[in-house]
């Protein structure tokens, strides 16, 4: 595994209430093992409804941001859930983008973060990780030495290269890597949260969501002329549905097969990243370069923040 090389990580809770305050601890002991520092721990313990704190709240923990002395290396989110697009219209994009770009931060998580990742590529042009989170990973009673690995290479290689194992024809093409959570990215569709990507590469995961409801949305974006400037569709995890006899054989690949026909995108399976225990990560905004020869795949990804 690479080594570490951040030596602050802050905690950001945008979005629900952390529910599982002991995997929340073990993530904190798994960062402070490697000696990186730890703050932001209140986050955690917050709570208002469900969120992880008050809308006030959790805007402070990004002015935090804006206005502390020295940047964290990592900004790291504690779960998902739902609570970060009630935060988007107060948040001060130039700001943040004006103190976030004198030093690389590597902020990360997925899910729900989605939302905050995409309004800040939106109004700010930041790049962020889409990657595992504190509780759900990091937390985790039995770490995933994949998820690990391929976090901390992320984080600090300037050249990112990916690979695995695909269905999909042979191609080789270049775009700008963006997307996440299929239903977050659904979600924002038609508000000023939502890049306007040309030539992207747009990846989606998402879990407990049944392929009727994938297709849907990924309907949407075709319909809404999102995908229309796409070169490709990355797939990842979509796990946690389950089909009946009443679908008769309608399955995931039975949604991707009716995208591609109805968008003429090419379609990339296989790529282990989302909500499952095994996950990439992967730098939003990023440039990319995707190859595919017979069954193998390839995705380089530069442009992005690396650790110093």
């Amino acid at each position: 595994m690479t080594t570490p090389a951040a030596r602050h990580l802050r905690l950001i809770a945008p979005s629900g209430y952390c529910n599982n305050q002991v995997a929340a601890r073990r993530g904190i002991d798994y960062f402070r093992h490697l000696g990186v520092k730890v703050s932001g721990e209140e986050v955690i313990n917050r709570r208002f409804q469900r969120f992880a704190g008050s809308d006030g709240q959790r805007l402070a923990d990004w002015q935090y941001l804006q206005d502390c002395t020295q940047l964290p290396d990592i900004v790291l989110a504690v779960r998902g859930g739902y609570g970060a697009t009630r935060l988007l219209p107060a948040l001060n994009f130039p700001a943040l983008a004006a103190r976030l770009r004198h030093q690389p931060v590597a902020l990360c998580g997925h899910s729900d973060f989605t939302a905050v990742q995409m309004a800040l590529l939106s109004q700010s042009g930041i790049i962020s990780f889409s990657g595992p989170m504190l509780v759900g990973n990091f937390g985790a009673e039995h770490l995933s030495e994949f998820t690990l690995s391929h976090f901390w290479h992320a984080l600090t290689s300037p050249a990112l290269q990916i690979e695995w194992q695909t269905s999909a024809r042979q191609l080789d093409l270049s775009g700008t890597l963006w997307g996440g959570n299929l239903a977050m990215l659904a979600s924002l569709v038609g508000t000023p949260w939502l890049p306007t990507i040309e030539n992207g590469i747009l990846v989606i995961e998402d879990v407990n969501e049944h392929p009727f409801r994938t297709e849907r949305m990924l309907l949407q974006l075709a319909d809404s002329g999102i995908l229309a400037r796409q070169v490709a569709i990355i797939v990842g995890n979509f796990s946690g549905s389950k089909l009946t006899e009443y679908d008769n054989g309608y399955d995931f690949d039975s949604v991707w097969a009716l995208i591609s026909e109805r968008t003429g995108l090419p379609i990339i399976t296989g790529l282990p990243f989302g909500h499952d225990r095994d996950t990439v990560t992967l730098p939003l905004g990023a440039c990319a370069h995707l190859q595919v020869k017979e069954t193998h795949c390839s995705l380089t990804l530069s442009g992005h923040p690396t650790l110093r």
